[in-house]
């Protein structure tokens, strides 16, 4: 920060919190403040290329030498994100008239202008200012009484006038004008006015991604004399890959709505055609249209689907793919155009395209973290009426896994739920989240069946010793992060449970999950084998992809011997399976948030490198239960049920000495049926079910079922 001459003071530019876009505030640091000598509410002028009023609000600690403005701000004041400008305070008369314009068609109301109103009260703002008005867009103020910034009152004449902004006759500088600072000014294209009302407020928990794309596009798009001074070419592509629904496609349109340049989407699909030739023809027009509107973003979307690995069978996708290398290799003469392509199957693409000169860098769009989770939340609910008990914080720890585009269908999700139960005045609660939470599944997740399971250790009979090792296996590392990076400590990569069949290792892996709060992807050994070469190892490193993007997670082999068994006495389909697997537990040790689970009863038939440190290197047995175990398992089987005064729970647990988990669990069953059944032929169907409350499971009922479920 420092002092302008002016009495302003000048501040380095950044993008407003997410729940700030579109409100028109300007957050300064505390020293910024006291050296204007403001207070929170007050009006400041913010000089760019323009000069543009906003509202002063209070900046968290920390962020010191910056001002955090919107989009609207920003376009306002002639800057982009990096840039610099002076701030200074300022008067404002109240507002007697407003007339503003929409930049798209809003809603079919009786009283728009009172609704437009009331958006925007008590907000300062200018004649020619674009202004975005919560929940209806953006409008452009047209003509203010007295000029000069003024304040909407109850008391101000607010018109909303008929038809519709584009910007096309703008009266203030063009941004790319040499006067503005030379930004980059381009026309408006009315058919995409709307599509790109997309900002980086609108895109949550890709700050380093959203920066890392900046810099590729940005600079070569508004200031191509550096890199020339430099001797360099500048970028020419970019190519963004990740898992759908993560924003791929939201930061292109972004970064060109925030540069004002021209956008140009091609799906991939849309430019395959059956007939030679044309699918090329296609290509060279897109390029073609972009050239003639520089400085322009081509976003080639689903690119794979153009873009494959050429052979010799696909002779279509060959001559697409020639033709694009053609294209990208010829920007040098087209001026100031970006390509950026998106995929969710990188691996797939042509290698030729991968190199420098063509997509010049790959950045991953990849699952948000917690922190980005929240910030993704504050986009989606930032114009939500939400209850006091809707707790943000708490929404992101439990959305695991989930992307952007799952986030915004929670949300959604939850709206409908407050308006299923009410059309007037619909407040968001906590149980709506709750509710929405059940219906909607993280998308990374669905192919492996991936849940969040709802049973703890309350729900396992004895295990004492599996579970605590369990629990420091898994939960430590997460619960206890700063202690092993403070003892340079790598957690247990992998746990091996092993023990009879019956035993409950299922079930534990289960409810470990459960305890840790985290996702849990549940893949049976079998499933994984396939006949054909290559299928089984691709199976295997898809599980371990998508449960890295839905971290943090639990990946559960159950059954594992079926798949990695000794090499050298198993056929060549596992032993491809278990090199595979080795691969991939080498690589856990760089993400604590992953942890592979195994069960067998067959320990001494897998191969051993899967059993050494730094693999599946703790061994847990799961042995049947002793007297006290067999008693706590009956107990939770027996929970809520009609027990009558004869049942002897300590003797039960005596006499089933032997019986694993699973077979007192099926004598609980078998003796809850044997009641049902005789009350069922003593009363009949209709006299039963109107005395259910009256059934009991007596001792007897459990001799019989101890006659019918034996131990092996």
């Amino acid at each position: 920060m420092s002092r302008d001459h002016g009495g302003g003071v000048t501040l380095t530019v950044e993008g407003a919190d997410k729940r700030d876009a579109g409100r028109g505030v300007a957050r300064l640091p505390e020293a910024a403040r006291n050296e204007l000598g403001i207070l929170s509410g007050d009006p400041v002028i913010i000089q760019g290329s323009q000069e543009t009023v906003a509202k002063m609000w209070p900046m968290a600690d920390g962020d010191g030498g910056v001002v955090k403005i919107d989009a609207d701000t920003r376009a306002n004041a002639g800057v982009n994100i990096g840039e610099t400008v002076t701030v200074s305070t300022t008067s404002v008369a109240d507002a007697n008239i407003v007339s503003v314009r929409p930049t798209e068609p809003l809603p079919d109301e009786d009283d728009i202008e009172s609704t437009v109103k009331s958006r925007l009260l008590d907000r300062p703002i200018r004649e020619n200012e674009r202004v975005h008005v919560e929940g209806l867009g953006v409008v452009v103020v047209s003509l203010t009484d007295p000029d000069g910034p003024v304040r909407v009152t109850d008391e101000t004449d607010l018109t909303v006038l008929d038809g519709v902004d584009l910007g096309l006759d703008d009266p203030q500088p063009a941004k790319g004008d040499d006067t503005a600072g030379g930004d980059i000014a381009t026309e408006i294209d009315p058919q995409q006015t709307t599509e790109l009302d997309v900002t980086y407020e609108d895109i949550g928990g890709l700050d380093e991604e959203l920066d890392q794309v900046r810099e590729m596009i940005e600079l070569p798009l508004s200031e191509p004399d550096l890199f020339r001074r430099l001797g360099i070419d500048p970028p020419k592509g970019v190519l963004l890959y990740g898992p759908p629904g993560t924003g791929k496609t939201l930061i292109a349109r972004a970064v060109a709505n925030e540069v004002d340049a021209h956008f140009q989407t091609i799906s991939g699909p849309e430019i395959v055609s059956k007939y030679k030739g044309e699918s090329e023809e296609k290509l060279r027009e897109a390029f073609q249209r972009a050239e003639e509107n520089s400085p322009a973003i081509l976003f080639l979307d689903e690119i794979d689907s153009i873009a494959g690995t050429r052979d010799e069978d696909a002779d279509m996708e060959n001559r697409v793919v020639a033709q694009l290398l053609t294209l990208l290799d010829g920007l040098e003469e087209r001026g100031r155009v970006i390509v950026i392509g998106a995929t969710n199957r990188v691996d797939a693409i042509d290698p030729a395209l991968r190199r420098g000169g063509r997509f010049d860098r790959e950045i991953e769009i990849g699952v948000p973290g917690e922190a980005g989770r929240r910030e993704i939340l504050d986009v989606h609910t930032r114009e939500m009426p939400l209850a006091d008990d809707v707790d943000l914080d708490w929404l992101a720890s439990r959305t695991h896994g989930f992307v952007g585009a799952d986030i915004g269908s929670l949300v959604t999700e939850a709206a409908m739920g407050a308006l299923r139960r009410t059309r007037e005045d619909p407040v968001v609660t906590r149980e709506d989240f709750e509710t929405a939470l059940a219906a909607v599944d993280p998308s990374a997740m669905r192919e492996y069946v991936a849940e969040t399971p709802d049973v703890s250790f309350d729900d396992v009979g004895g295990l004492d010793e599996a579970k605590s090792r369990l629990q420091e296996a898994v939960e430590w590392p997460l619960s206890y992060r700063a202690l092993f990076e403070a003892t340079s400590t790598d957690p247990p990569s992998g746990v091996l449970l092993h023990g009879p069949p019956g035993t409950g290792k299922t079930l534990l892996a289960r409810a470990l999950a459960g305890e840790s709060d985290v996702n849990f992807i549940h893949v049976a050994g079998p499933e994984l084998l396939d006949k054909y070469v290559g299928e089984s190892e691709k199976a295997v490193r898809e599980v371990f992809e998508r449960a890295r993007q839905a971290a943090p997670s639990i990946v559960f082999f159950d059954e594992i011997d079926a798949i990695a068994g000794r090499r050298g006495e198993t056929n060549e389909a596992t032993e491809r399976v278990v090199s595979q697997l080795l691969t991939e537990l080498d690589g856990l040790a760089e993400n604590p948030t992953l942890v592979v689970l195994a069960a067998t009863n067959r320990r001494e038939s897998l191969d051993p490198a899967l059993l050494r440190p730094g693999r599946l290197e703790q061994h847990v047995e799961v042995p049947d239960p002793d007297e006290s175990a067999r008693r706590e398992i009956l107990a939770v089987h027996a929970a809520g049920k009609p027990l009558g005064e004869d049942v002897d729970m300590d003797e039960l647990a005596v006499e089933t000495a032997g019986y694993s988990g699973a077979e007192l669990e099926a004598l609980v069953r078998e003796a809850s049926m044997l009641a049902i059944r005789e009350f069922a032929a003593e009363h009949g169907p209709e006299a039963a079910n109107d005395r259910a409350d009256e059934v009991v499971i007596r001792g007897d009922h459990f001799e019989a079922a101890t006659d019918s479920v034996q131990s092996p």
